[in-house]
């Protein structure tokens, strides 16, 4: 019984082959040029893919490591450096001050004592030095 039912398997499974392949040889001839322009489209295709994934694939950044030393030496304390986070994330003073449990005047003056102990006078360089000297990520 398992040998009948396994000759009648492998007898649809050459017709389906058998099918399959006459199908392509008619489709071959009648779309030739179709078909290229296929395989040549489909390569191609591949192809940026694989370039645009090695061109713009990135390492991983390794971990930001707080320079403690530039901090001590400019004499930011950790108040100060909870403001220049915030203001790292773009937060406005009103927003510093919520998230901190401050005045808005309080702010301010972390804020200027920041410039000056950064040597700035607006925030978008206070960020940027600070990125450069590596106090904030």
């Amino acid at each position: 019984m398992k040998r009948t039912i396994f000759l009648y398997a492998l007898a649809l499974a050459v017709a389906a082959v058998l099918l399959a392949w006459l199908e392509y040889k008619y489709v071959a001839r009648v779309f030739t040029a179709e078909v290229y322009v296929l395989l040549v489209a489909a390569a191609f295709t591949a192809l940026g893919v694989w370039a645009g994934h090695k061109l713009t694939t990135k390492p991983a950044p390794a971990s930001f490591q707080k320079n403690h030393a530039a901090l001590r030496s400019m004499g930011v304390t950790a108040r100060e450096y909870e403001v220049l986070e915030h203001l790292a994330k773009g937060q406005t003073n009103k927003e510093i001050a919520r998230a901190l449990n401050l005045s808005p005047n309080t702010v301010k003056t972390h804020l200027s004592s920041l410039y000056e102990k950064l040597g700035v006078q607006r925030r978008t360089q206070a960020i940027q030095i600070a990125k450069e000297q590596a106090l904030i990520p």
